[in-house]
């Protein structure tokens, strides 16, 4: 069965980014009512810590190094973490923009399936070589800010050029990227974005 993963990756149950991916899922599934839909929740998953056997794991593969039986139990949760996203034949992010950047959650998350030898790998002759396979992408991004028109007040954007390169990385080059915003401020702005980012979500979604 073909598989859709969602890193769902807002605290709040009725967030913008989590509204605007019911919206997108919900069209999804009428347009494909055969496909499996993984939803990963970072806030209510446990994400191990990057720390410990499983940072010398890493330093061991790094180096050639076999693993201790600790580093290897370690480095098995990371494996299974990464097979999650691996294995989808198409990926939804959901996510708000905190900080001009991404939350702490969806950094650690990277910080786990981003090993060598399991999404990437380095050749000291021509360096790095993603490993995972390219599907497509949609990153749903909330923000309090207009990134769509440009009405940003100055503000910068962090999160989307992080987002694309982390995954352009690992493999992931056919990204798309669908803008909410503002969430903040005056109602009406803030009803008037939610409403075109939905359409575009919707249309988005019946040909994904």
């Amino acid at each position: 069965m073909p598989k859709l993963f969602h890193l769902r990756c807002s605290p709040r149950a009725a967030s913008e980014s989590s509204a605007g991916a019911e919206a997108f899922v919900t069209r999804f599934r009428e347009a494909r009512p055969n496909w499996d839909i993984d939803v990963m929740d970072i806030w209510r998953e446990r994400l191990p810590e990057f720390d410990g056997d499983a940072l010398e794991a890493k330093y061991a593969r790094l180096s050639g190094r076999a693993f201790s039986d600790a580093q290897r139990n370690a480095f098995a949760e990371l494996e299974r973490m990464a097979m999650r996203f691996a294995l989808a034949d198409r990926v939804l992010i959901s996510t708000p923009m905190w900080n001009f950047g991404i939350p702490y959650k969806l950094k650690q998350w990277f910080d786990l399936i981003v090993q060598p030898g399991l999404t990437f790998r380095f050749d000291p002759a021509h360096g790095y070589f993603p490993l995972l396979k390219n599907r497509p992408t949609i990153v749903i991004l909330a923000s309090g800010s207009d990134y769509v028109t440009g009405m940003n007040r100055g503000r910068i954007d962090m999160a989307t050029p992080y987002l694309r390169e982390a995954l352009r990385f690992i493999g992931v080059s056919d990204v798309r990227f669908a803008l909410i915003g503002p969430t903040a401020g005056p109602a009406e702005p803030a009803r008037s974005a939610r409403e075109a980012a939905h359409r575009q979500l919707v249309e988005m979604a019946a040909g994904f």
